[in-house]
């Protein structure tokens, strides 16, 4: 299939579905309450040998100029969930209409766990995962 294009009088414009992933994920880490953004076991051991993903625990599907984003969020202790989600909802909605011309038709947040703040020595107190509850 090919990629959805923007057509101008100069030629088209094709946005990958990555740019999309990134510039949502860029935008949901800047959301006050939001620690990390969770793109499995694998991407995570990516980041920590060095890869910076930046849209890791996003994914996107795109329909001619259309687009639904689910995001996988870790959120900081204290914070509540629900209005952290809702703000993520907004910014990143914001961000990809603006930066891709896409509509955005929706935003599923998936909370997968919840970190405690960094103690002095840089260690997390606590980390309630979602893989970790039966």
């Amino acid at each position: 299939m090919q990629k959805p294009e923007i057509t101008t009088e100069m030629g088209a414009i094709r946005i990958a579905d990555e740019v999309v992933s990134t510039v949502a994920g860029l935008a949901a880490i800047e959301v006050e309450g939001v620690a990390n953004l969770s793109g499995g076991w694998g991407t995570d051991l990516a980041e920590k040998l060095g890869r910076k993903n930046f849209g890791k625990g996003i994914k996107v599907e795109v329909v001619e100029e259309e687009t639904k984003i689910d995001i996988f969020l870790v959120v900081e202790f204290g914070y509540p969930i629900p209005e952290v989600a809702e703000n993520v909802q907004k910014e990143v909605k914001t961000a990809v209409e603006v930066m891709t011309g896409l509509t955005v038709t929706a935003i599923n947040i998936h909370i997968v766990s919840v970190q405690m703040n960094k103690t002095e020595n840089g260690k997390n107190e606590m980390a309630a995962d979602a893989e970790n509850v039966e």
